[in-house]
């Protein structure tokens, strides 16, 4: 994994994000020329010189003061994204679009219980650090081995615990929901694959009769498929 902290004068106005927020990443062309959108008579974005490479991620911090946004880019292979923030070097330019996202942290959960695999990890420390003080709960988070963990901002009450992956992506993550004890007012979020993340949603709300409300999922990604939708919530 890798930091990329981008700063410029077109940050100013950039809204606060909310936790596990994401932001649109256009990425820059083989010269390093990056695309600029223009907004036609209905509100709509048309790109002249044809749509650039576009992912999604979670800023992971955003310092309006020193106008600077930080973004975490897992580096698992040869993707666009993840070549590009290999090489970043102070200079490296992209387009930038959101924030957007329309989760909220609930005040009146007093319990979490909290999965996701690398790819959920700025997402996770952003709602560790949302969470009021006094909560209690539980952070599951899955990664390929020991060197893959990292340090997370978690509040006394709060226990991380590392799953190393064995099989199937996000199994590690559905077997220990499978084994959570909850409180009944205990808020779930989890985040990974998107074939696992549909098997916890299944299993929350049809096995343990979990209320919705109580429960939120994202597919950030699916295997074998580029770019997964960002709107993926798991509820086909």
């Amino acid at each position: 994994m890798v930091s990329v902290v981008f700063a410029g004068e077109s940050l100013t106005g950039f809204a606060e994000p909310a936790p596990t927020a994401h932001i649109k990443l256009f990425l820059p062309d083989a010269d390093g020329n990056v695309a600029r959108p223009v907004a036609g008579p209905d509100g709509r974005l048309a790109w002249p010189g044809g749509r650039p490479v576009m992912r999604t991620y979670t800023p992971r911090r955003f310092d309006a003061e020193a106008g600077t946004l930080e973004v975490w880019f897992v580096l698992h292979g040869d993707g666009p994204a993840a070549r590009r923030a290999a090489l970043a070097a102070p200079g490296s330019r992209a387009a930038i679009g959101g924030p957007g996202g329309r989760f909220s942290v609930d005040p009146t959960a007093t319990s979490w219980w909290i999965g996701g695999d690398e790819s959920a990890l700025p997402a996770i420390a952003t709602l560790l650090e949302a969470l009021p003080d006094g909560v209690t709960g539980q952070v599951h988070l899955e990664a390929e081995g020991p060197e893959d963990r990292i340090a997370l901002p978690a509040s006394a009450g709060v226990e991380v615990t590392w799953h190393d992956r064995a099989g199937e992506p996000g199994a590690a993550l559905v077997d220990a929901l499978h084994r959570a004890r909850l409180a009944d007012d205990a808020h779930v979020w989890i985040a990974c694959e998107a074939s696992a993340v549909r098997k916890a949603r299944s299993y929350l709300l049809v096995d343990r009769v979990r209320p919705r409300s109580q429960v939120t999922t994202r597919g950030y990604w699916r295997v074998g498929e580029a770019d997964h939708p960002d709107h993926d919530y798991g509820e086909d």
